[in-house]
């Protein structure tokens, strides 16, 4: 059973971690999909969405009904399940910026804050998470060449307050790997670059915080032409690793074992090759002189 904080905390994260203890409870009772679906009076294909986290919403009867079905009896362990429904059906705090989240950004949103740890490798940008207002206007009308100045605004308003998880109590674990492209690359202006350099120089002082960069003297490395992708791991045992690739028109998200190690290897041998985030103030000095 979910107990307390240990899940992290975001809805659809939770939505996942519920979804697997009733398909270990339903499998511990020896029932299948078809006879756990007869128990609500659904179809076995509505239990599989249930366990595989693809409702938007748990009905509160529907999931009491079937702890009943698999043997549950303790009302304490019924109760605190039943809890856990109630804050997974909440809505997350970027649900307001939906006029311009596209549905599967608001999943990564998700995945970033329930996350114990982030990984990731970023070719072309700064990080999201380490970026200044600044820095992510200019890339977002970049990349929004016609919208309205009020969405680009919510867009930064947005993109600053996924950044708050930093500073909350109980921050993720953050280790991003950079191409020296990123921070070449005149996005916005030399004042824009000197602005966020310095950002990620006071950045490089959490001690959540590790920030490599990958030079360009080392050459070609185990990433090269992936593009951008974040691997994240979660407090709760019932979740897998899950990794996240990006493109112009959504995304993929990767949770089978093979295809996250491969994601896994790579950030491994990267953050090898890289140089050692101890050198990453040095460095990112040096290039902030060079502006």
């Amino acid at each position: 059973m979910t107990h307390g904080t240990d899940w992290g905390g975001a809805p659809a994260v939770l939505r996942m971690i519920l979804g697997r203890q009733l398909e270990e409870l339903r499998r511990q009772a020896g029932l299948s999909y078809a006879q756990a679906g007869e128990a609500l009076g659904v179809s076995h294909s509505t239990i599989r969405r249930i366990e595989g986290a693809k409702v938007a919403r748990l009905r509160l009867g529907d999931i009491e009904k079937l702890l009943e079905t698999y043997g549950v009896a303790d009302p304490e362990e019924i109760d605190t399940f039943l809890r856990s429904v109630r804050e997974a059906n909440k809505r997350g705090w970027w649900h307001t910026y939906r006029d311009v989240l596209p549905d599967w950004f608001a999943a990564y949103l998700n995945l970033e804050q329930a996350a114990r740890q982030i990984r990731a490798y970023e070719p072309q940008f700064v990080h999201g998470l380490l970026q200044t207002e600044e820095y992510a206007r200019a890339l977002l009308n970049a990349e929004h060449p016609h919208a309205a100045p009020r969405d680009q605004e919510r867009r930064v308003a947005l993109r600053m307050r996924r950044q708050e998880l930093l500073h909350r109590a109980d921050p993720p674990r953050l280790w991003v790997v950079m191409d020296e492209t990123a921070l070449r690359w005149p996005v916005g202006g030399p004042a824009v670059r000197r602005r966020q350099l310095d950002h990620l120089l006071a950045t490089c002082e959490l001690p959540h915080v590790t920030l490599q960069l990958m030079r360009f003297q080392r050459g070609p490395h185990p990433a090269q032409g992936a593009g951008a992708f974040h691997l994240f791991r979660f407090r709760a045992k019932e979740l897998p690793d899950i990794a996240y690739l990006a493109n112009l028109i959504g995304a993929v998200y990767l949770d089978d074992r093979a295809d996250v190690l491969v994601y896994r290897e790579a950030l491994d041998r990267l953050g090898a090759q890289a140089a050692p985030g101890t050198r990453t103030p040095e460095i990112l000095a040096a290039l902030r002189d060079e502006l």
